[in-house]
């Protein structure tokens, strides 16, 4: 039986398909886990949001499932941390209420404001700036497109923030906006000032920018209105958490210079630990939760989302008879490009479309599947060589999220970037590292490196070097494929808005 302890650290993370609650004891351990589902809403093409009422429904559903567990009560929760999608927008009234559906990260229906603020920037090195160029991520883009087709929703605007933001803000932490989504915002100086070059192309009114705060900080504690609403104790402390792709690495073990991650989720994304600022267009750059390290990072659109379409379309659910198609087909006997929602890094090409050459009548569903599989490893190259220009190597390498337990995955990876590629077993993701945050801003967790070994290690796949000739070719080829139809793409999705 659980003993009382006042120790307890509550972890939320608020995904593209759910919520994910964990609870934390820093002595004994994971307590539980529960998770919400929630919709993805993409009504029109490139439209990707979501509904905050089901990520208030879903938050109060988690922590009465955590509390049901035996002999835990509120009062034993010393804080809260939360983790999501960055940057997800959110339009909020003076009451701090939605305006509105929150729009997220890859959403890429500001095609045409993204250009018009460009041409008025025009010489502007944001990169240097700010952090992130200016791509279908940046928020101002997306201010302007409200601006222009739902005027009546700026108009009543009194906070922009970000989901895991509005979520802290919900329970009565000051307002503010956590500091790697006003990174990647596209909206602030280094100094976490507001960037009026970019604010003022915008053409748009804005209400006052919120101040950057830094994962660990305490900011503010759980009012008693909204103790009673969701369940946990008054006055509950509330911590700054992060984006749920640096949460996530950072719960994995990513502390050390060189440590990388490859999350095959819904998007791809790899992230390397740097000791330095690194700055480049192709790339995103976020702060670690580490005071004084970084994150340079790239975010694919699609990778676990490109199998799920392929589900639907061969009508086959299981993942493990496609593997095992795939297992028995030949590496390289087509080449994928993965574009399929656009392209995010290295590209921030919302117009890119996916293209499959190679298709014959003997094409099995084989061939396709572990072209995909193929596709996504080249995309992860080709992050993986850009590190390589910058001088941040990728020393030991982690492999997590859903598509991790592919074998078949994991291997192609392995001989795709001949590099070994460490799986880490059952990672609960981004909400185990909120509960630890949770835990260093109550002080109840000493230091961060806290997740170092904590999680499980499993196997660790090697290259296998009878497919490295064909992989260098194909990649090569890859590299030569997507400029060639990029003039075709743009077309086809300009005809398609």
């Amino acid at each position: 039986m659980h003993k009382k302890s006042a120790s307890l650290c509550l972890g939320i993370d608020i995904g593209s398909s759910g919520l994910k609650g964990l609870l934390l004891d820093p002595d004994k351990g994971i307590l539980g886990t529960a998770s919400y589902p929630v919709e993805l809403f993409s009504d029109k093409p490139g439209f990707a949001e979501a509904d905050p009422g089901q990520w208030w429904t879903g938050l109060k559903e988690i922590i009465s499932e955590l509390l049901s567990l035996e002999d835990i009560s509120s009062s034993d929760i010393s804080a809260i941390s939360f983790s999501g999608m960055v940057p997800a927008v959110l339009f909020l009234d003076s009451n701090r209420k939605p305006l509105r559906r929150a729009i997220l990260q890859n959403d890429a229906r500001a095609v045409v404001e993204i250009a018009e603020i460009d041409s008025k920037i025009n010489g502007i090195d944001l990169l240097q700036l700010t952090g992130s160029a200016l791509t279908q991520q940046s928020v101002a883009p997306t201010v302007r497109w409200i601006s222009k087709y739902e005027s009546e929703v700026l108009a009543l605007t009194q906070f922009i923030v970000g989901s895991y933001d509005w979520a802290a803000m919900s329970l009565g932490a000051e307002p503010h906006v956590e500091k790697n989504w006003a990174i990647e915002s596209g909206l602030y100086n280094w100094d976490g000032t507001p960037l009026d070059v970019v604010i003022n192309a915008t053409g748009v009114t804005w209400p006052k920018l919120l101040s950057p705060r830094a994962s660990g900080e305490v900011i503010g504690e759980i009012s008693p209105d909204k103790a009673k609403e969701i369940g946990l104790a008054s006055g509950t402390k509330i911590i700054v958490g992060g984006a749920d792709h640096v949460l996530s690495a950072y719960g994995a073990g990513l502390i050390n210079s060189g440590d990388a991650l490859i999350k095959l989720g819904g998007a791809g994304d790899i992230l390397v630990v740097s000791d330095t600022k690194v700055l480049n267009k192709q790339l995103y750059l976020d702060a670690h939760p580490v005071p004084h390290k970084w994150l340079p990072n790239g975010c694919m659109a699609t990778s676990g989302s490109l199998l799920r379409w392929e589900q639907s379309i061969f009508k086959e659910n299981d993942l493990e008879k496609l593997d095992a198609q795939a297992q028995d087909a030949r590496p390289g006997n087509l080449l994928t490009l993965p574009y399929f929602l656009g392209e995010k890094s290295p590209h921030h090409d919302p117009e890119l479309r996916g293209a499959i050459v190679g298709l014959h009548l003997g094409t099995t569903n084989g061939d396709i599947h572990r072209s995909f599989l193929e596709s996504i490893a080249y995309g992860f190259k080709q992050h993986s060589d850009i590190f390589t220009s910058l001088n941040v190597p990728m020393k030991k390498t982690r492999v997590t999220n859903g598509g991790s337990k592919s074998r078949l995955w994991r291997q192609i990876l392995s001989d795709v970037l001949q590099k070994d590629l460490l799986s880490v077993i059952n990672h609960p993701g981004a909400s185990f590292a909120a509960a630890v945050i949770a835990g260093i801003g109550s002080g109840v967790i000493s230091n961060w490196s806290f997740v170092e070994g904590y999680l499980e290690p499993g196997e660790t796949i090697t290259p296998s070097s009878d497919k490295k000739t064909i992989y260098e070719e194909r990649y090569q080829q890859y590299l030569q494929l997507k400029p060639s139809i990029d003039p075709i793409s743009h077309s086809i999705a300009r005809s398609q808005r």
